[in-house]
């Protein structure tokens, strides 16, 4: 399923039916040689978002909806403790969160391999990657 907003497309979609939450997930790179990239980061990605966010609080007034991102490093650092808070937000059961990062600090290597495939390709005319999501229930109705 695609969804799309005012031709912003979010990079996923978390809803917990039992609480009538909806969480737009953001994924962001930066350099990760700033101390401070975690934090620039999210107030980069919260300000690109906020009126999005803003029109479907207006527009259900029944659902909460927040944005939750995630940011990992250009050389895939991942802040470990900010990464487990944020599944925390989303209700991620305990015995999940080791499995989801180690899942996403996999996709993150996948994508730098893509970029660099993609790259080379680009350059020397080589075959290319493919990439593929999908979604996993998390617990208690909480899907990503």
């Amino acid at each position: 399923m695609k969804i799309v907003f005012w031709n912003w497309r979010p990079d996923g979609i978390v809803i917990n039916k039992n609480h009538r939450t909806q969480y737009i997930l953001e994924f962001k790179r930066s350099s990760d040689r700033n101390e401070n990239f975690l934090r620039v980061m999210e107030d980069e990605a919260n300000e690109q978002h906020k009126s999005i966010i803003k029109a479907l609080k207006a527009d259900a007034l029944e659902w909460t909806f927040e944005q939750i991102n995630f940011v990992a490093g250009r050389c895939g650092a991942v802040v470990k403790d900010d990464f487990y808070n944020k599944l925390e937000r989303l209700n991620a059961q305990a015995g999940e969160k080791d499995k989801i990062l180690a899942v996403h600090v996999q996709r993150i290597c996948e994508v730098h391999d893509t970029t660099i495939r993609s790259y080379h390709q680009q350059i020397h005319g080589s075959p290319g990657a493919d990439t593929t999501t999908s979604m996993e229930n998390i617990g208690e109705q909480v899907y990503v």
